[in-house]
């Protein structure tokens, strides 16, 4: 199961354009409301270096790719219907985003840093809106809904408590199908200091606060600063990074990480994903609307941010926000290799923490029964089955089976 990252925000933030630039897709841009009128996957990839120089070897991916020694790892990217207030309450296309945001893994929040949005999300002038409050509307409606889901189910609660039922295995099962785990109910009743109060007398306050810290560790989001290319963006990126300072922002141009997704597609430029260059290989086929715009993305935002944001903010995500590890399993331990002979062929992101016994998990749902230890490749040591993998580690399992 590929790891899924919903795009967030209100419309009219360049959600679509930001889709589009790290998926290749075309999907409708509009500045109607709603253009996005229904959640739209895509595969996206979140980007790493490869262990194959290492190992001074010429790998053979299988479930990713290896491209000039960055490993392309797929990632599942939805882009959702945007936002209007009291979504929660269903108005808009209220449910059904909230119901497919909830699936997703991580969150990338996107706002119109230019600020050229009205509270609505119809499109004004540059500088009349505000981005801060656009983020805030957005993360209220979420905590809303997440309340509703307790205050709906008070009773159900109140009773699976008093049959005995612990009240963290009784918040879990009320949260499961929102991706909600046991680890998460336990770590918000005790961030937000309810874990000694009877759940009957949470009063609305509770609820709320309860709903707030449960939104925040179960779908771990970064605020993307979007359209920083816009003249007077940089000023509100600075405010957003001030206002939120517990959440990561990371400024981006939509814009042009399309136009250099776009040019390298036809030949026209030498450029990866999330990097901080780009080469011209076709100056002549570039009209003068083309060069000029290359020229401003090299120099307004390369030379100001290093990179567009766009892969930045996929790859902050995946490894920071939801702290994947990068795994690299093999069945061959001289040739580091599998079965048919594919050298590194699959890189399995592991969430930190995860141990050896977890990734024979992942691997195969038998693998675990006869595992007996593992082979760190790089250093040549046993590792035992409650091993806590490593980013980049390269291991060969053994089972009794094997053995």
């Amino acid at each position: 199961m590929p790891i899924k990252i919903g795009l967030i925000g209100k419309t009219n933030t360049g959600k679509t354009t930001f889709f589009n630039a790290a998926t290749l897709s075309s999907e409708e841009v509009s500045s109607y409301p709603f253009t996005t009128k229904k959640p739209v996957s895509g595969i996206a990839n979140a980007i790493t270096l490869c262990v194959h120089p290492e190992f001074n070897v010429h790998d053979n991916p299988n479930n990713s790719k290896c491209v000039d020694s960055w490993r392309y790892i797929p990632i599942e990217l939805i882009d959702l219907p945007g936002l209007i207030k009291d979504a929660w309450k269903g108005k808009g296309l209220g449910n059904q985003f909230l119901s497919i945001a909830a699936q997703s893994d991580a969150l990338l929040h996107i706002v119109d840093a230019s600020g050229g949005i009205d509270s609505t999300g119809q499109i004004s002038e540059v500088g009349s809106g505000d981005p801060i409050s656009d983020f805030a509307d957005i993360e209220e409606e979420l905590i809303m809904w997440y309340q509703k889901i307790f205050e709906g189910n008070r009773d159900k609660i109140s009773k699976l408590v008093k049959s005995e039922t612990d009240l963290i295995d009784a918040l879990t099962d009320l949260y499961r199908g929102i991706g909600v785990t046991k680890s998460h109910v336990k770590d918000t009743l005790r961030i937000s200091e309810l874990e000694e109060k009877e759940v009957d007398d949470f009063g609305i306050e509770d609820s709320k606060k309860f709903a707030s810290h449960l939104r925040r560790i179960s779908k771990p989001t970064l605020i993307v600063a979007n359209k920083i290319d816009v003249e007077g963006a940089d000023k509100n990126f600075a405010r957003l990074r001030e206002r939120y300072i517990d959440t990561i922002t990371v400024p981006a141009s939509g814009d042009s990480e399309l136009s250099l997704r776009r040019a390298e597609q036809k030949g026209l430029i030498k450029y990866s994903p999330g990097s901080e260059q780009f080469d011209i290989l076709q100056s002549d086929a570039l009209n003068e609307k083309q060069t000029h715009a290359l020229n401003l993305i090299k120099k307004d935002i390369m030379g100001e941010y290093m990179r567009t944001g766009v892969q930045f903010a996929i790859n902050v995500a995946v490894f920071k926000l939801l702290k994947m590890n990068s795994i690299y399993p093999v069945a061959d331990e001289q040739k580091l290799a599998d079965r048919k002979g594919r050298i590194l062929p699959d890189l399995i992101l592991m969430k930190d923490g995860a141990t050896i016994k977890d990734l024979a998990k992942e691997i195969h749902t038998d693998l675990p029964k006869g595992l007996l230890y593992a082979k760190d490749l790089r250093y040549n040591l046993r590792l035992p089955v409650t091993y806590q993998l490593r980013d980049r580690d390269v291991v060969s399992l053994v089972s009794a089976s094997k053995k």
